[in-house]
């Protein structure tokens, strides 16, 4: 098998290739530059040449590189951040915030995810990207599993479940970006903690 080194252009098979599978290279390369090399050192050029596609390709599917990166940056986080369903709200949302809190401090993701918030507050596609395909899709995963826990009478039908949602994540984006106290996995515990003692019912 033919070895390449970063900075050389994959080869690829002579003809079209499906639309799908090229926007899936350019999400991958972009994801690996991202969380390798940080947002400073990610441009369209690098990623266009990692994943062997033309730059108008990928301008045809992104207006920004900071559109670009919040993609590829999703691209690679999504497994991490995989919402589970177990039917124990307790369980599932210590697991999540748990798993969310990991990646922002075990892995390059949060300070990429602290960047592309700091550079969405002068980047209006950026931020609209931001809200529409990263914190949107996010919060609904987290609203809707918490009102089947309403359902379940496992939170109190009068609590507000987007509220909820920024009493946890929000206080982990909060020591994130202003690290005045530690982002650890016993915060997180602690976090859902307080939050059910509140609004459970049990």
């Amino acid at each position: 098998m033919e070895q390449r080194t970063e900075g050389t252009p994959v080869r690829r098979g002579r003809g079209r290739r499906p639309a799908d599978e090229v926007r899936a290279d350019v999400l991958g390369a972009a994801g690996t530059l991202l969380l390798r090399d940080g947002m400073a050192a990610f441009t369209i050029e690098r990623v266009a040449q990692e994943a062997g596609v033309s730059k108008t390709t990928i301008h045809k599917w992104w207006p920004s590189r900071g559109t670009l990166a919040l993609d590829g940056y999703f691209h690679a986080v999504e497994s991490a951040l995989a919402f589970p369903d177990t039917g124990d709200i307790r369980a599932d949302l210590t697991a999540q915030v748990r798993a969310f809190v990991r990646l922002l401090t075990g892995t390059p993701a949060g300070r990429v995810i602290a960047g592309l918030i700091g550079q969405a507050q002068t980047d209006p596609d950026l931020l609209t990207a931001l809200r529409r395909r990263y914190s949107g899709p996010r919060r609904e995963l987290a609203v809707a599993a918490m009102r089947r826990a309403q359902d379940r009478g496992q939170l109190r039908a009068d609590a507000d479940p987007r509220i909820l949602v920024d009493q946890l994540w929000g206080a982990c984006y909060h020591r994130l970006l202003l690290p005045d106290e530690p982002l650890t996995e016993e915060f997180a515990d602690r976090l859902v903690a307080n939050l059910l003692h509140g609004v459970g019912t049990g």
